[in-house]
């Protein structure tokens, strides 16, 4: 299949900065006249600069674009450890090492660092036949065997753009994306790396602009083409031992592809100036800097005088939206995204109580999940019905699963059924032998949006007769190899997956993603949830290039997964990109950062 996408070019047009910058450095630069008095400026006049240095100073502004950002990038190098560090630093890398494929408005589309994605229909894709050895359970093995069987096999071809330059003059070839191959296969960086590596059996060089992934046999994923690896350059990094690439100096200030290149850092100030070897158009700006600032206030603040061209923030206090409709309402452009990142509570399946269906379905009805989102984002994201969000390919109408409305006679009816009852005066449950319904939820620490999240649904189950106790865990020990998730020590967690454009659900909820002992304590699937139908369907969806395959697959999924209720999806969370100045061109995308298209902004007179 061909997933390319163009995206349809919305040009957001902003207000002018310009002509209040010039009036306000004009009046502090300007000489009066030798009476002293003021000369009046007819309306509607254009101020000139007066000075040289505030000329200077002028244009100095207009060819620089200023960024906030809501987090600072945690690193520049374009292989993060985490899903959460690549969210982070995707507006910095892009600049960097434009994506070769890029997830788009959940789908795909070439920034011409690849001349095109490949696909069957443009021949860069192939089925081949391979042979392969069996083991006695009927997998396939690498190891000799009595058993051999013909299987399918896809080669992928990438064709790197013969335009592309390091920014130090060097060109881009097929060796230095195979000397990133070479790189992650000695020293993986992250799960997401790891799990590339599994899927593909050879990446080399066919000639100096293409490089060819042979996959493994029967393996048909939907995102068979994007298994290549973003170039590096091996002529700079080659002395180094593959696992010390990350912290090296290189990693701090990399050398790059991108439409731009890094200057220096300051504080919380990161400059970039013009790559003179870039591929593509260059960008209207010779200078860009990214700034991280503290909150909307100071955003807005700052677009008031001038320092700042667009802010980009998931961070939204309730507050703030009104503040924020009025400024849209004033000329400034307040444009919201939904991210792919979700808020759910998983159940851990291993306690006996949270194994009687109707407990899960007590909680997940007893939740008022509109209320959460009217206090922590006034009513402008819409409550979540399944693990897989509606923009992808493969979300199904909610009509056709198991859906929890709040209804908290429904819950207590649920729980009544159970056994757990309310005896008079008291305000807990309790079990015939004098068992208590108390569950202790874990959340990340410093997240304001999930304490108010867990305030909510601890006063939502004290409502039903259920005992929450909040119990915050920083981030780094919650999500650490040793930590309550990996070893599955937990009742209840309440936090965020960033999803990708696809679902994929073998990673989050098949029965081998399950951790446990057998598997080293690794995978994603945290609830514990093994249900044989589902498994079977996300396995089908994983080995199939079929759209309609996949779809079909993840239906029976979802229908099987909001039947059992294995954990309950709340809300997306949003994006703020707040802009003024006549800035046209920019596209807020769920996955893509703000900075994808720079080169196409410009500054509308």
């Amino acid at each position: 299949m061909d997933r390319r996408t163009q995206p349809h070019t919305a040009r957001l047009l902003l207000f002018a900065l310009v002509v209040p910058l010039i009036v306000a450095c004009a009046i502090e630069g300007g000489v009066a006249p030798a009476d002293g008095s003021a000369t009046a400026t007819p309306a509607g006049a254009l101020v000139l600069p007066t000075s040289a240095a505030v000329a200077e100073q002028i244009a100095a502004r207009e060819d620089t674009w200023i960024i906030a950002l809501g987090e600072r990038p945690t690193s520049a190098f374009p292989y993060p450890a985490t899903a959460g560090d690549r969210r982070v630093s995707a507006p910095l890398v892009e600049l960097l090492f434009p994506s070769p494929v890029l997830p788009f408005s959940y789908n795909y589309t070439t920034t011409g660092v690849l001349d095109r994605i490949p696909s069957f229909e443009n021949g860069d894709v192939e089925i081949r036949d391979a042979s392969v050895y069996l083991d006695a359970a009927g997998n396939i093995t690498t190891t000799v065997t009595e058993v051999i069987t013909d299987v399918e096999q896809l080669a992928v071809t990438y064709h790197w753009n013969e335009a592309l330059s390091w920014s130090d003059g060097t060109p881009v070839t097929a060796d230095d994306s195979v000397f990133a191959y070479e790189v992650s296969r000695e020293a993986p960086q992250s799960t997401e790396m790891r799990e590339l590596l599994t899927q593909v059996v050879t990446y080399e060089k066919v000639d100096d602009h293409t490089t060819r992934a042979l996959l493994q046999p029967d393996y048909f994923g939907p995102t068979y083409f994007r298994t290549f690896w973003t170039p590096l350059p091996r002529h700079l990094l080659s002395g180094i031992e593959p696992a010390d690439i990350p912290t090296s100096d290189y990693a701090r200030s990399p050398v790059g592809y991108g439409p731009y290149m890094l200057e220096g850092l300051s504080g919380d100030e990161i400059r970039l100036v013009r790559n003179p070897y870039y591929f593509g158009t260059p960008p209207a700006a010779s200078r860009l800097v990214l700034k991280v600032l503290g909150g909307i206030d100071v955003m807005r603040a700052n677009l008031q005088n001038g320092n700042l061209d667009l802010g980009v923030t998931d961070r939204i206090p309730v507050e703030e939206f009104a503040i924020l409709d009025r400024d849209a309402s004033e000329g400034r452009q307040v444009l919201y995204t939904l991210t792919p990142v979700w808020e759910h509570i998983d159940f851990n399946l291993d306690l006996p109580v949270l194994q009687d269906i109707r407990i899960r379905r007590a909680i997940a009805h007893g939740i008022n999940r509109q209320a959460m989102i009217d206090a922590v984002y006034a009513g402008r994201v819409p409550i979540l019905e399944s693990w897989v969000l509606p923009g992808n390919d493969e979300a199904v109408d909610p009509e056709q699963l198991t859906r929890y409305p709040y209804n908290p006679d429904e819950a207590r009816r649920l729980l009544d059924e159970t056994g757990y009852v309310l005896a008079e005066g008291q305000t807990v449950r309790a079990s015939p032998e004098g068992e208590t319904l108390n569950f202790q939820l874990l959340l990340p620490e410093g997240s304001p949006l999930r304490q108010r999240v867990a305030e909510l649904f601890v006063a939502d189950m004290a409502a039903i007769g259920i005992d929450i106790v909040l119990t915050e865990v920083p981030s780094s020990e919650l999500f650490s190899a040793d930590g309550p998730m990996s070893f599955r020590q937990f009742d209840l967690v309440l936090f965020g997956w960033i999803a990708d454009t696809e679902p994929g659900g073998l990673l989050l909820w098949s029965c081998g993603a399950v951790p446990s002992e057998g598997n080293n304590w690794i995978g994603d699937n945290y609830a514990g949830w093994c249900f044989r139908d589902a498994d079977r369907a996300m396995r089908e969806a994983d080995s199939t290039p079929d759209p309609a395959v996949r779809r079909t697959a993840y239906l029976l999924q979802q229908q099987l997964w909001t039947q059992e209720v294995p954990a309950i999806p709340l809300f997306q969370r949003l994006s703020l990109t707040y802009a003024a100045g006549g800035i046209v061109g920019l596209q807020p995308d769920p996955f893509a950062p703000i900075t994808w298209n720079v080169a196409s902004w410009r500054r509308q007179r």
